[in-house]
This record gives C-alpha cells, structure tokens and sequence, in this order.
C-alpha cells in the first residue's frame, strides 16, 4: 500500500541478544545476534522493531485492540460468536467471572504481549545509546520515539491492571526479577509520564516517514495519561478525588495539540473506519500495518479477525462482537436531535419510525441497512451467527470489506491492512472539554462537543441504501447554552463519548476513570438480561472488576513478588 517504517526493514520477527550455536551452527533467518547489532543500520532496525511490537498481539492476547476488554466488557457489545462456550474465556470476562485468574489465558497472554513490547523498546534503547550523535545523528530523535513507544505499552498495561511492575532499559534481567508491582497510582503514573514528557522535549513537530511518533503525538498522550491519573483512586479502585492541578494540565496539552494546526476531524466520521483514509488530517498516532509488502501474509491487524460476519459468503467467520441492545437504544434521538438521556432504554427502539444519531450506521450492521458503507450488499439477518443467544446487530467499525485492498483472508480468519488509531483528534476535542466540565468551565466545553456533534449530523454521505433513500431517520443537533449546568454538561460529555468511540474499546475504561463502573454496568446487566438470558448470571463487583487479575503464572514466577489485584 504506503511506505511506512515497517517497508524500511521488516525485523517483526525472532530476536534474540544470545548468540545461539547448536551442533549444525544454524542461524535462522531473522535471528540478530549482539555481534550484529552495533552499526547504526542495525540499531535502525531495532528502533523499526518496536514499532512493530506494539502491533503483535493477537487474538487471545489482544493489545491494541480492545473489543474484548473495553466493549463487550462494558455495556457496548456482547461476546457473540457461536454461543457462551464458544472461546469461553471471553465469555467469563463478560461475566465478570476471572476470581481465579490462573484460568483466564486471555489476560495471561496480554500481559506477556504487553511486556515483549516494552523489552523491544528496553533492547533498542540500549543499542542506541551505545552510539554516539556523530556516528548515528538521529539518536536524541530515536530515544524519544522509543520512550514515546514503552510508554504507551505501559499506559496500557496500566488501564488493564492497574498495579504494574516499571522498569527502564537500564534494569539487568536480575534486577527486573526484583521489581515489584507495588508502586502507589501516583508514583506508577508519574513514571510513564517522564517518558512521554522526554518525548515531547525531544521529538520533532513533524517526521519524514508515516507512523513515527512527533512531538504532538507525544503532547496528546500525556493529555491522556494525565486525565486518567486526575480521578484519583484508593486502593479499591474507587474515585475520592478528581485533581484539578492535572486538569489544568490536560487543557494545557491538549490545547497544544489543537493550537499546532497539524490535526482537524475529517469531514465524514466514516473516513477513521477506512483503509483508504487512514493517515487522515484526523489521526495523530496510529499503528501501522502493510499488505503485499513482499512477505507471505502482509503485516496484518488479526486481533478483530474474529469479528466478521459468520453468515456472509464474502466472510464467513466468526460472528464475534455484537453490539449491545443498550448501545442500538442509545443512539435514539428525541423531537431536538439531542439524547434521551434518561429513557432511552425503557423499551427497545423502533428503527422504523424513531429518529436517531448517524452514528448508528457506522457502528452496528443492522437487517436492511448498508453494510460498511456497500449498499449493493446490505446487512442480513442470515449472517448472524446465534442470534438466539446474542440477537440479531453486529459490530462494524474494525471490519474492512473483502473487496477492500487490505482485507486478507487467512484460512477462516480475517486480517486487515487498516491502520490501528491510538490517538485521534475527536478524542482530543472530548478530553479537553472533560478537563473543562470537571475545572466547573462547562461553558469551555460546549462548542468543543458541539464540533464532534456537527460532524457526526453530517457524516451520512456514505450511508444511503441502493435506491438512494436512508434506511435510518438522522436526526442530531448541537447543544445550547439552555441549561448547559456543570451536570448537564458531564451528563452530555458522557454521552458523547459513547458514541463517538462505540464498540472501539475506550467505554469500559471511560467508565472506571469517572467512578460509575458499578452501578452503570450493574443496571446495564440487570435490564438486559431480560433480553438476553445469557447474561443471568453476570454481575459487576465494585472493587475487583475494575481491573483484571495479575495472571497467575507472574506472581509464581516472581515467587509472589508481585501482589495480586483486589478481591482476587
């Protein structure tokens, strides 16, 4: 497709700092040894490596896309697929079912993701600094994009887990073994953020190639990190108190990022699910990946490749990730274009006659409608895979069509080339205006979500049906100053990050930063479980369930070093 830095040297494979020798003195291809890795090509090739990283998880150990941890465990998405049993283990995370975590593969494997993607970072930064400026004279650059790199697998690790061991480049691999998870919130989140703060000290504003981290990107992810860290939580994960110092710091950031000019929303909400808009004026740092780049399969996001249609014959697997009932009501508008806040989930909505938000379209395959953006092949019951346990609506947003240039079908899996976005502009806009509604500058905040609200009331270009009609009534409007109070203002800003960002994974751990994760998810369960019987037995434990159990296998590894989460 594009050049981007994976094209320069494709090193995703095996790597090793141990010269391996056995009777045949074989040396696989793709294997570097330390003899290998002192010219400065060769250290290019580790920095090109940890990008890569942060791109290999997979299906059971997901770490960039979080369908399973962030949507179906939230009130977004059901699991789907071929009922409960079907990849169970799923199945238990939406339960809330992990009390033994020794069980649970899915959070083992992340864990171990995440990790191989911050010791790629921990190898390249040595090697780099065992160079001079004279002799590799973009050092300064690639330590920042590699700071830049570990600490966004920290900043996951820490949404998942929350008690995380931290250990920089400078750690022998005794040390680490002594490296406890017990930091406190504040000092393990000031940690990730010295690394994001030397990549903004250090990174260029703009770099030659798509995909490396710049200086703004940096600025923005530091916004994130610093409004999570601004709700702070005791040790049972409950809010007590929300920072204004950080807030301040958030509006600082991210009013850095708007004020550069290098990023805007596109005009069409739909351009950020495309192949063929990736790297749009709207992403700021996104996960790269590649088809027909010269290897066998291309470098492929497979982590949502169970979640196509099962029934298309264009697919034909594995109808995991289906939108929620809650989330389909939710995108109901009333007679002003605006949310029905408070009974939007009284009854099920009637597609037919109610008014409701465009997003609805770009989000869930509904019976009738287009399916991603195709009107000659609309979206059909039949291609549900068990619609009796987990309804008839299915996910959209990560799926490619198979006549896109970036679909790859690999046995009864599909890969995409499509860009993995970690940071985009709507996501800017919606945390400064949160910074400003929880600093009691609601005002601030208003045009800042009516600029998302305006987008998503003009991105229906792409969702009529073959005869040129909508198969959905859109109506949205932006909100006025009308009692537009501090709550009001919470309330909305809540409500539109849901659906700017459904079914993409950022709504669980939304929830979990303001403190509502119980009772939200709690009503949410006890409402559709009369819909949907699967869910019986599904029940959120203030507490415990804000995060994942540590796996099991690590505490034993480090002869219980490491402490186990709460209520586990």
């Amino acid at each position: 497709m594009k050049r981007k830095i994976f094209s320069l040297l494709f090193v995703t494979g095996l790597l090793t700092m141990n010269s391996c020798k056995d009777a045949l003195d074989y040396t696989p291809k793709g294997v570097l040894s330390s003899s290998d890795l002192t010219s400065p090509t060769a250290v290019e090739g580790l920095v090109t490596a940890a990008y890569a990283a942060i791109g290999n998880g997979d299906m059971i150990g997901p770490i960039y896309s979080n369908w399973v941890y962030g949507s179906v465990r939230s009130d977004d998405a059901y699991k789907g697929g071929g009922g409960t049993g079907d990849v169970g283990e799923i199945d238990a995370i939406e339960h809330y079912n992990l009390v033994t975590p020794s069980i649970n593969a899915f959070v083992t494997r992340t864990w171990q993701n995440l990790f191989k993607s911050i010791s790629r970072c921990n190898v390249a930064l040595r090697a780099v600094n065992s160079l001079s400026e004279a002799s590799y004279p973009n050092k300064k650059t690639r330590l920042a994009e590699l700071r830049f790199l570990r600490a966004h697998s920290y900043f996951t690790m820490k949404l998942l887990y929350k008690n995380i061991p931290i250990f920089d480049e400078n750690a022998s691999a005794e040390e680490i073994l002594k490296v406890s998870n017990s930091l406190s919130n504040e000092e393990s989140w000031n940690k990730i953020a010295a690394d994001f703060q030397f990549a903004i000290d250090n990174l260029p504003s703009s770099q030659p190639e798509l995909g490396r981290a710049n200086k703004v990107a940096a600025q923005a992810y530091l916004a994130k990190l610093r409004l999570y860290q601004a709700y702070e939580q005791n040790d049972t994960h409950q809010v007590v108190n929300i920072n204004k110092t950080r807030l301040q710091e958030v509006v600082t950031l991210t009013q850095a990022v708007i004020s550069s000019g290098k990023y805007s929303l596109s005009k069409d909400i739909a351009d950020n699910f495309l192949a063929e808009t990736e790297n749009s004026s709207e992403s700021i740092f996104a996960i790269q990946f590649t088809i027909n780049d010269g290897t066998t399969s291309g470098r492929l996001n497979f982590e949502d490749g169970l979640n196509y249609p099962h029934g298309a014959p264009q697919y034909g697997c594995c109808g995991f990730h289906a939108p929620s009932q809650n989330l389909v009501n939710a995108h109901a508008t009333d007679e002003n274009g605006l949310p029905k806040f408070d009974t939007f989930n009284d009854s099920n909505i009637d597609l037919t006659t109610a008014t409701v938000d465009p997003r609805l379209d770009h989000t869930v395959g509904i019976d009738g409608h287009p399916y991603k953006y195709d009107n000659t092949k609309p979206f059909s019951n039949s291609w549900v895979r068990d619609a009796g346990v987990y309804g008839n609506f299915h996910s959209m947003r990560a799926q490619q069509l198979a006549s896109s240039s970036s679909y790859f079908k690999l046995g009864p899996f599909m890969g995409t080339a499509k860009n993995y976005d970690i940071l985009r502009y709507d996501d800017i806009l919606l945390m400064q205006a949160e910074a400003y509604i929880e600093l009691g500058q609601q005002a601030s905040a208003l045009p800042l979500i009516n600029l998302v609200r305006k987008r998503a009331s003009e991105s229906t270009g792409r969702l009529k049906k073959a005869d040129g009609t909508f198969a959905s009534k859109y109506l949205v409007k932006e909100y006025t100053t009308t009692g537009w109070t501090q709550a009001y203002a919470r309330k909305a800003l809540q409500w539109e990050r849901r659906m700017e960002f459904a079914t993409e994974g950022p709504r669980f751990f939304d929830l979990v930063r303001w403190g509502i994760a119980e009772p939200t998810l709690n009503a949410y369960i006890n409402k559709e479980k009369t819909r949907r019987t699967f869910l019986n037995t599904a029940k959120f434990t203030a507490g415990r369930d804000e995060y994942l159990p540590i796996p099991q296998a690590e505490i034993t590894f480090t002869n219980g070093l490491y402490k186990q989460n709460p209520g586990y």
